[in-house]
């Protein structure tokens, strides 16, 4: 065989990277022209619209609508976010809001009701109290308003804001200057606000069950659960509840680090896309909190990254799961800035997959998704609407807003009840649960955690 020469080695290799590269761009033009095929047919039909249609055109409803068909041919998690709305995207991405931070409703009669004033807040400073009723807002009479447009001379109004309320008592008052700021809702809650208006971790006294709930993940949900955590430890809790119920998910990279709390090595969870190469998160045993017996609440509405954290702990062996099967949402969404900064596009990418390979997400016709809890306690819609009302309660700082008697919850024969659990009996059947799981867990000695089981919760 004759020798490569140093001219001739030059020449192949040149060779193949020409063909690569004439490779690459006809792959390359063939995608553009694909492109180029598809949105011409758009451009003809726009002309068409342009020049024959009877009626005037609105050049925006029709870039939107030809946006919104597009999108609306892909799962209903991708969106387009127009410039417009890109503010109010970002902040509900990061937990937070422009305002004064209070929370508020309108009741019967139609006024506008103080829920909570937001701890911390310009309103909590202020003195807002849970029950106010807000008469005027900069010195207008908001009678006849409704709640989206007092909230909307809130939050766009002056940057100063001055209200004026009744108290419950009956008494009106003008409240000092409030200044609208940067206002972090936090997504972290205990059982019950203290009074100081701090929050009581802790459901049940003896023995020590600590409870935390999750509402989104958001940019610091990690930090603060592992400060509640480390705070309940040194108070000596003996097992731990994570309700994730009502929890619609958030952002993924919060789930994975809460997960790594609690498990010391394994799989956290996998991703994989069309065109996103596969990664796996691993547990690392550094910063893992002791083993202490703990079971994962969902229900239903519990869904993305909620339903990674529940899952991963079930099948890591970690905790167990109890309530009802998750909503079923295991595919992840990136937010992509487009090239002509008219606006950003919230894609899904890729989809999630627990440690032991289940596929999370429920795809058309498929019969098994979300995560299964292995303690079945089934809720009515009317208990959970009464669940809900309980818990926004336990979140208010001060005396709950009195309500109509028939949205009241129940509270159950208390004679039965731990004076700690005020969201017990009919009101939280799987909060009880769960608390009598561990309670019979820790008295008898760490005895196993009962296998998967079905209940159907007491209808009141």
């Amino acid at each position: 065989m004759t020798p490569l020469t140093r001219e001739r080695v030059a020449w192949l290799t040149a060779t193949v990277m020409i063909g690569t590269l004439a490779f690459q761009l006809n792959g390359t033009l063939a995608h553009r022209e694909d492109d180029y095929a598809f949105v011409r047919t758009l451009v003809d039909i726009h002309r068409q619209v342009a020049r024959n249609y009877v009626e005037p055109i609105d050049e925006s409803k029709l870039r939107q609508g030809a946006i919104d068909g597009l999108l609306g041919q892909l799962d209903p998690y991708t969106n387009y976010v127009p410039p417009a709305k890109q503010e109010d995207f970002d902040r509900h991405l990061e937990g937070s809001f422009k305002g004064i931070g209070v929370q508020m409703d309108q009741n019967e009669a139609g006024e506008i009701r103080v829920i909570s004033p937001i701890e911390g807040s310009p309103a909590f400073k202020a003195g807002v109290m849970a029950g106010d009723i807000i008469l005027r807002v900069n010195g207008d009479d908001i009678k006849g308003l409704k709640i989206d447009q007092v909230q909307e001379k809130i939050k766009n109004g002056p940057l100063e804001v001055r209200l004026r309320v009744r108290h419950e008592t009956g008494t009106e008052v003008d409240l000092p200057v409030m200044t609208r700021q940067e206002i972090i809702m936090s997504t972290v809650k205990g059982y019950k606000r203290n009074a100081d208006a701090s929050w009581n971790w802790f459901v049940n006294a003896k023995p020590k069950i600590g409870y935390l709930r999750i509402t989104q993940f958001t940019p610091d949900t990690f930090d603060r659960v592992k400060a509640a955590l480390d705070g309940m430890l040194a108070d000596g809790m003996e097992a731990f509840i994570l309700d994730l119920r009502f929890n619609p998910g958030g952002q993924l990279d919060q789930s994975e680090k809460i997960v790594d709390l609690f498990v010391e090595e394994g799989v956290i969870v996998v991703t994989r896309g069309r065109n996103r190469p596969e990664r796996i998160e691993r547990a690392e045993k550094a910063g893992t909190l002791p083993n202490f017996p703990m079971i994962v609440l969902v229900n239903e509405h519990s869904a993305s990254a909620s339903e990674v954290v529940a899952g991963s702990l079930q099948d890591n062996g970690r905790a167990l799961v109890l309530g009802q099967r998750s909503y079923g949402k295991g595919s992840v969404q990136e937010v992509m800035q487009l090239d002509n900064q008219e606006g950003k596009l919230k894609m899904t990418v890729a989809y999630y997959y627990l440690p032991s390979g289940r596929l999370v997400h429920k795809k058309p016709g498929a019969t098994d998704w979300g995560v299964e809890p292995q303690i079945k306690i089934e809720m009515t819609e009317d208990q959970q609407r009464r669940l809900v009302i309980a818990q926004a309660d336990s979140e208010i700082i001060g005396t709950p807003p009195t309500r109509p008697a028939a949205t009241q919850p129940a509270t159950g024969p208390s004679s039965t009840q731990p004076t700690t659990m005020p969201l017990s009996g009919s009101v939280d059947p799987q909060l009880d649960a769960a608390v009598s799981t561990l309670i019979g867990h820790i008295l008898l000695k760490n005895k196993p955690l009962p296998p998967a089981t079905t209940q159907a919760a007491p209808v009141p």
